[in-house]
């Protein structure tokens, strides 16, 4: 064990050092923020999880059965959780970090390597799925009033789930890395594990459960109801620890100790396997990853013919930027993922029953029509983080090239803008338009969506670009992570600002007006000033967007030294 604390050490020495900084104010700054917004998100799940119970725990006969069908969807959810992100934590653990070259070159055995890379690993891929499942357990523990007892207990249950992901991930990721070297197996396991995502989504959305809202289906809830009793398989490990929970739940410690035995005997014998893998094939496989080619694809289509047109320093950084986004594999699975999620997003509002809502339907579409374009907003807000926020930070280690360049920096900035800002303006159109159709909504509305979405989207893109640039992270192994740090969180609560503040706006006159014609009548003088004066607010908040992230991107990037 000396030696594999040895090897974590530089682990544990980041950790301390982590809130050690020059500028210690805005690292406190920094702090307090992150913390505040996690306390208040987990304060929230701890709000709705209590309410949810406490109307379970009310209804008779079958609120305990609905109670603890939640709980074990939660842990399978969980566990799948803990599944896919261990996978990747793994690859990039075990074989795709930048100090596996000194790692490896030290007189240590290699289980013990792996054995200090995969502690680690479990450590980064768990610790948030266990802080954001307390408190649906605590809420758990108040509505069936259990004592101590019971929340120890699940804390083993829990962590013994996370020590099966982990251990039961580097096995196949050792495997699979003997097949396929790591540098290609990331993006595979990236693609077929979206994939299987949004197939199961789509197999759930076609079981059609907006039908449990329909009077005229009611029987068939009764039996869905009934079927709520049958049990999971005894096989699953999610299933000790869900019989672990329950039987505690239920007032029975003996049967929740033994349930837990199994869960960490069972956790215990693949962490022993793991290690006997690693002795035999690890080295193997990370000897394999560095002789391997990277690129997949061999051929990247970059339309050079087309920047033919443009000036020669801004056509090489154009061409760059594409090439570069091409040879990512990792943004191909992404590219997929949102086009499935388009499609499911899309299906979403053609099988809403809004026939048989109580309200008047031509009251109801337009509402939705409304609220849908704050949503498409908040869609491309994500997506946004995910590919143009990174933008800067990918760079890396060769910004220096860029900063040396003859070009300025304000072009560098707003060539990436343009790269991202038509493909996701054409995006949010299309979620827009087409989602507008379905719900059959006015010529109003749908003129309205559309420009206000028109005018949004570049505040965005230039927001993600701005912010990216001012608070980039050359040194990241994966610069999509940067959207997790303090600069990503900055830009999503700026982004999810000025789109509330934009809708908020708008509502009012959007309101009278829609009023207005759907009774006939015209509007006051006051009430077009009103309208008038809102729509320049709004759009004067959005020229402000545009401009205001860019320079302020542009001044600290000129900062950084090279």
């Amino acid at each position: 064990m000396s030696d594999i604390l040895t090897l974590l050490k530089p682990r544990i020495s980041s950790v301390k050092n982590s809130g050690l900084s020059k500028n210690r104010r805005g690292s406190r700054i920094k702090v307090l923020l992150l913390g505040t917004i996690g306390v208040l998100f987990w304060a929230g799940l701890f709000a709705v999880s209590l309410r949810v119970l406490i109307y379970f725990k009310g209804i008779e006969e079958i609120g305990d059965i609905l109670a603890f069908k939640l709980l074990s969807m939660i842990l399978i959810t969980s566990f799948a959780l803990l599944i896919f992100s261990s996978i990747l934590t793994s690859l990039s653990k075990l074989y795709l970090s930048r100090d596996l070259f000194l790692v490896h070159s030290m007189p240590i055995s290699s289980h013990k390597i792996f054995t200090s890379r995969w502690i680690d690993s479990t450590i980064d891929s768990s610790w948030m799925v266990i802080i954001y499942t307390l408190p649906v357990f605590i809420s758990y523990g108040i509505v069936y009033k259990t004592g101590p007892f019971f929340y120890f207990n699940t804390l083993l249950s829990v962590v013994s789930l996370t020590i099966t992901a982990s251990a039961l991930s580097s096995i196949l990721v050792m495997l699979a890395v003997i097949v396929v070297p790591a540098s290609r197996i990331k993006s595979i396991f990236i693609f077929f594990s979206l994939l299987f995502f949004v197939v199961l989504y789509i197999a759930i959305r076609f079981l059609k459960p907006e039908l449990l809202v329909d009077p005229e289906v009611f029987d068939t809830v009764l039996v869905y109801i009934t079927a709520l009793k049958t049990p999971s398989s005894s096989f699953l490990p999610t299933t000790w620890a869900f019989d672990s929970i329950k039987t505690t739940l239920s007032g029975s410690a003996t049967a929740g100790l033994f349930h837990a035995a199994l869960s960490w005997s069972f956790a215990g014998i693949l962490v022993f396997i793991s290690i006997i893998v690693a002795d035999t094939i690890y080295f193997k496989g990370f000897s394999k990853t560095q002789s391997a080619q990277v690129r997949l694809i061999k051929k990247n289509p970059t339309g050079s013919n087309l920047l033919n047109i443009l000036p020669g320093p801004v056509r090489a950084l154009t061409e760059k930027e594409i090439k570069t986004f091409f040879r990512d594999q990792t943004q191909w699975s992404q590219i997929f993922l949102i086009a499935a999620l388009v499609v499911i997003y899309i299906y979403n509002f053609n099988v809403l029953p809004i026939e048989k809502s109580p309200i008047k339907t031509i009251y109801l579409q337009n509402l939705l029509s409304f609220l849908n374009m704050g949503l498409a907003l908040f869609v491309l807000t994500a997506i946004t983080g995910r590919f143009a926020y990174p933008a800067v930070s990918a760079e890396r280690d060769a910004f220096w090239i860029v900063k040396s360049a003859p070009g300025s920096l304000k072009k560098f900035l707003w060539i990436k803008f343009f790269i991202y800002y038509f493909p996701l303006l054409i995006l949010s159109e299309i979620l827009i338009i087409v989602t507008n159709i379905l719900l059959n909504v006015t010529t109003f509305m749908m003129v309205l969506s559309s420009v206000t979405v028109f005018f949004l989207v570049p505040g965005i893109v230039a927001m993600g670009i701005g912010l990216g640039a001012a608070y980039p992270d050359f040194k990241a192994e994966n610069p999509t992570q940067t959207v997790t740090s303090f600069g990503g969180l900055v830009f999503m609560i700026l982004c999810a600002g000025f789109i509330g503040i934009v809708i908020v706006i708008e509502a009012g006159p959007v309101y009278n007006l829609f009023m207005a014609g759907f009774q006939e009548r015209t509007l006051s003088l006051f009430e077009w000033a009103w309208i008038v004066g809102s729509f320049m607010i709004a759009f004067i908040l959005s020229i402000c967007a545009i401009i205001l992230p860019m320079k302020f991107g542009e001044k600290r990037l000129s900062k950084i030294s090279i």
